[in-house]
């Protein structure tokens, strides 16, 4: 006998995957980034994270309180965001900065918008593009990496206070005795000196910046791991990449002196961690196949473009959250047509 044919309706579900278990495996995922951070900046790297996840996990419970939600924080993707934000933030940010930007991430990026599965934007990219508006000048001041005693002292401006001026970072410096110390990051030594840092150093970490987007190969390696597990839609990160080489390659090719080589854009900055973590999103994301990749597209050209064109060195941030506001309008453009309908009547259908 010929076998049936068994059908059945939707969901299709191949195994059982739980929120809890997905933002738990991005959890693991992120720790060794954190520990690198640790092991680059110190005792006040620690406690930007210990505070920006600690102030998040508070403000949710707060606000999930408040809506009569129940307790959210034990899906644990409210430790993401905490995580992701002391990631993206100058290991030596004042705490107290740091905790404005977890509460107006978390209530403004996520709260307000309904919870886990509503906000339309990355909660951790909206409390660090806050903090960005409100303190420029604190969040553009870098410390060096592996300084000596990091373990036993706290980067001066850690613990400023609000309305207090911190000890001037060259003063600090100074007393470390590190003459190698230029006070920028990559980024910004390619935008406005043209020196592009030798790529051996981006890509393993030996440089300044925001606490967890130093480490290129890091980050890579965890994000393949969390693509491997079958956490994130693979095609989001890789389009992010190669928007940024589609961009950067063409100028390299035409000027190597002003523009930096697309390997160099690859491993600078925040764009790795953005990639792998950020852009990837499961809420704010688009859901067609095509619709990830035309949004990765979009947001690492426009990373590029920001960062060489643009006024500021560094450019991910504001590329993912226009990617995140334009990817609905992604998702509608891109989605499949039913099979056996034209397009000519799936859009008289919808306009009737």
């Amino acid at each position: 006998m010929a076998k049936g044919i068994e059908i059945r309706t939707s969901p299709h579900l191949k195994r059982v995957m739980s929120v809890e278990r997905i933002m738990r495996t991005v959890v693991l995922a992120l720790l060794p980034i954190c520990a690198f951070a640790v092991y680059q900046f110190g005792l006040s790297a620690l406690l930007l994270l210990l505070t920006t996840t600690g102030v998040s996990i508070l403000t949710e419970w707060f606000f999930s309180r408040r809506s009569g939600q129940g307790n959210t924080v034990s899906n644990w993707s409210v430790v993401i965001t905490g995580l992701l934000l002391g990631l993206t933030l100058p290991p030596g940010f004042p705490l107290w900065m740091a905790a404005v930007a977890a509460f107006v991430g978390v209530g403004l990026g996520k709260s307000l918008f309904g919870g886990l599965g509503y906000n339309v934007m990355n909660p951790a990219l909206v409390g660090r593009a806050f903090v960005q508006a409100a303190f420029p000048v604190a969040i553009t001041t870098w410390t060096p990496a592996f300084a000596p005693g990091r373990f036993g002292e706290l980067i001066p401006s850690t613990l400023t206070l609000p309305f207090m001026q911190p000890i001037p970072v060259d003063a600090w410096v100074a007393g470390l005795n590190m003459d190698a110390w230029t006070g920028a990051t990559p980024l910004a030594i390619q935008k406005f000196q043209h020196i592009e840092t030798p790529i051996a150093d981006v890509f393993s970490g030996m440089v300044a910046g925001s606490a967890g987007e130093t480490s290129a190969i890091l980050i890579l390696i965890c994000g393949l791991w969390l693509a491997w597990q079958k956490m994130l839609d693979i095609r989001i990160p890789l389009s992010v990449l190669a928007g940024a080489v589609m961009v950067a390659l063409p100028l390299w090719l035409m000027d190597s002196a002003t523009y930096p080589s697309p390997w160099f854009v690859l491993c600078s900055g925040g764009l790795m961690l953005a990639a792998w973590f950020m852009a990837s999103d499961m809420v704010a994301s688009p859901v067609t196949a095509r619709g990830a990749i035309l949004y990765g597209l979009f947001i690492g050209a426009l990373t590029v473009v920001i960062r060489l064109f643009g006024g500021l060195s560094e450019g991910v941030m504001y590329a993912v959250l226009l990617g995140n506001a334009v990817g609905p309008l992604i998702s509608s453009w891109t989605q499949p047509r039913v099979y056996g309908v034209t397009r000519k009547s799936a859009d008289k259908r919808d306009a009737a």
